[in-house]
Protein backbone atom coordinates (compact mmCIF):
# COMPACT_ATOMS: atom_id res chain seq x y z
CA UNK A 1 0.00 0.00 0.00
CA UNK A 2 2.94 2.38 0.95
CA UNK A 3 4.45 1.57 -2.40
CA UNK A 4 1.44 2.39 -4.36
CA UNK A 5 0.96 5.85 -2.17
CA UNK A 6 4.78 6.73 -3.36
CA UNK A 7 4.03 5.71 -6.95
CA UNK A 8 0.96 7.74 -6.97
CA UNK A 9 2.92 10.76 -5.24
CA UNK A 10 5.77 10.70 -7.17
CA UNK A 11 3.62 10.80 -10.49
CA UNK A 12 1.64 13.73 -8.62
CA UNK A 13 4.61 15.46 -7.97
CA UNK A 14 6.28 15.03 -11.69
CA UNK A 15 2.52 16.19 -13.01
CA UNK A 16 3.50 19.43 -11.23
CA UNK A 17 6.40 19.76 -13.05
CA UNK A 18 4.10 19.54 -16.16
CA UNK A 19 6.57 16.16 -16.71
CA UNK A 20 5.10 13.17 -17.93
CA UNK A 21 8.40 11.54 -16.53
CA UNK A 22 9.22 11.02 -12.67
CA UNK A 23 12.80 12.31 -11.77
CA UNK A 24 14.45 10.79 -8.58
CA UNK A 25 13.95 14.63 -7.59
CA UNK A 26 9.99 13.78 -7.46
CA UNK A 27 10.42 10.23 -5.89
CA UNK A 28 12.97 11.64 -2.75
CA UNK A 29 10.11 14.54 -1.97
CA UNK A 30 7.20 11.57 -2.16
CA UNK A 31 9.80 9.89 0.31
CA UNK A 32 10.09 12.91 2.34
CA UNK A 33 6.21 13.77 2.47
CA UNK A 34 5.31 10.56 3.31
CA UNK A 35 7.93 10.19 6.42
CA UNK A 36 6.39 13.50 7.81
CA UNK A 37 2.73 12.33 7.43
CA UNK A 38 3.63 9.48 9.32
CA UNK A 39 5.45 10.93 11.73
CA UNK A 40 2.88 14.13 12.24
CA UNK A 41 -0.16 11.03 12.80
CA UNK A 42 2.41 9.43 15.23
CA UNK A 43 3.21 11.30 17.39
CA UNK A 44 1.28 12.36 20.64
CA UNK A 45 0.21 15.96 20.69
CA UNK A 46 0.44 15.81 24.80
CA UNK A 47 3.96 14.17 24.72
CA UNK A 48 6.04 15.27 21.16
CA UNK A 49 6.86 11.51 21.25
CA UNK A 50 6.23 8.87 18.64
CA UNK A 51 3.70 6.30 19.36
CA UNK A 52 2.31 3.83 16.93
CA UNK A 53 -0.61 3.34 18.76
CA UNK A 54 -1.92 6.74 17.25
CA UNK A 55 -1.77 5.39 13.78
CA UNK A 56 -3.02 1.70 14.82
CA UNK A 57 -5.83 2.52 17.02
CA UNK A 58 -6.46 6.28 17.00
CA UNK A 59 -5.45 6.87 20.29
CA UNK A 60 -2.39 6.95 21.93
CA UNK A 61 -1.03 4.59 24.20
CA UNK A 62 -1.21 7.52 27.11
CA UNK A 63 -4.87 7.85 26.38
CA UNK A 64 -4.79 4.11 26.69
CA UNK A 65 -3.49 3.81 30.15
CA UNK A 66 -5.47 6.50 31.61
CA UNK A 67 -8.71 5.44 30.72
CA UNK A 68 -7.71 1.89 32.19
CA UNK A 69 -6.90 3.65 35.05
CA UNK A 70 -9.79 5.42 35.29
CA UNK A 71 -12.14 2.24 35.03
CA UNK A 72 -10.07 0.72 37.66
CA UNK A 73 -10.59 3.67 40.53
CA UNK A 74 -14.28 3.92 38.94
CA UNK A 75 -15.00 -0.02 39.30
CA UNK A 76 -13.34 -0.06 42.72
CA UNK A 77 -15.12 3.22 44.39
CA UNK A 78 -18.57 1.85 42.78
CA UNK A 79 -17.98 -1.85 44.68
CA UNK A 80 -18.45 0.12 48.07
CA UNK A 81 -21.95 1.90 46.93
CA UNK A 82 -23.57 -1.16 45.49
CA UNK A 83 -27.01 -0.82 45.64
CA UNK A 84 -27.11 3.17 45.93
CA UNK A 85 -27.89 6.11 43.87
CA UNK A 86 -25.59 8.71 42.69
CA UNK A 87 -24.92 11.91 41.01
CA UNK A 88 -22.39 11.78 38.45
CA UNK A 89 -20.51 15.11 39.99
CA UNK A 90 -20.55 13.28 43.19
CA UNK A 91 -19.06 10.32 41.48
CA UNK A 92 -16.72 13.06 39.46
CA UNK A 93 -15.44 14.39 42.87
CA UNK A 94 -14.75 11.38 44.87
CA UNK A 95 -12.59 10.21 41.72
CA UNK A 96 -10.97 13.04 41.90
CA UNK A 97 -10.54 12.74 45.53
CA UNK A 98 -9.06 8.97 45.07
CA UNK A 99 -6.82 9.34 42.08
CA UNK A 100 -5.97 12.85 42.96
CA UNK A 101 -5.83 13.56 39.60
CA UNK A 102 -8.65 16.05 38.13
CA UNK A 103 -11.09 13.65 35.81
CA UNK A 104 -12.94 15.36 33.15
CA UNK A 105 -16.58 15.08 33.23
CA UNK A 106 -16.77 13.59 29.63
CA UNK A 107 -14.54 10.92 30.88
CA UNK A 108 -16.20 10.18 33.90
CA UNK A 109 -19.42 10.07 31.63
CA UNK A 110 -17.84 7.44 29.15
CA UNK A 111 -16.37 5.24 31.64
CA UNK A 112 -20.16 5.70 33.29
CA UNK A 113 -21.36 3.96 29.92
CA UNK A 114 -19.09 1.56 29.17
CA UNK A 115 -19.86 0.11 33.11
CA UNK A 116 -23.59 0.31 31.56
CA UNK A 117 -23.14 -1.45 28.88
CA UNK A 118 -21.29 -4.13 31.02
CA UNK A 119 -24.43 -4.12 33.47
CA UNK A 120 -22.83 -2.91 36.42
CA UNK A 121 -24.83 -0.08 36.71
CA UNK A 122 -27.94 2.05 35.60
CA UNK A 123 -27.15 5.48 33.98
CA UNK A 124 -29.73 7.98 34.24
CA UNK A 125 -27.53 10.97 31.12
CA UNK A 126 -30.70 13.21 31.86
CA UNK A 127 -31.42 12.81 35.41
CA UNK A 128 -27.37 13.00 35.58
CA UNK A 129 -27.58 10.07 38.29
CA UNK A 130 -26.42 6.23 38.82
CA UNK A 131 -27.43 3.08 40.32
CA UNK A 132 -25.04 0.79 41.18
CA UNK A 133 -26.37 -2.62 41.10
CA UNK A 134 -26.48 -5.20 43.82
CA UNK A 135 -24.85 -8.17 43.26
CA UNK A 136 -22.99 -7.03 40.29
CA UNK A 137 -19.68 -8.36 40.52
CA UNK A 138 -16.79 -5.57 39.83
Amino acid sequence: RQLESLIRLSEALARMRYSRVVARSDVREAVRLMKVATQAAATDPRTGRIDMDMITTGRSSVDRENEESLNISLKELLAERRGTRMAVSDVRRQLTEVTNVTVENAEVIDALRRMEADGVIQFNERAQTIFVRAGVAT
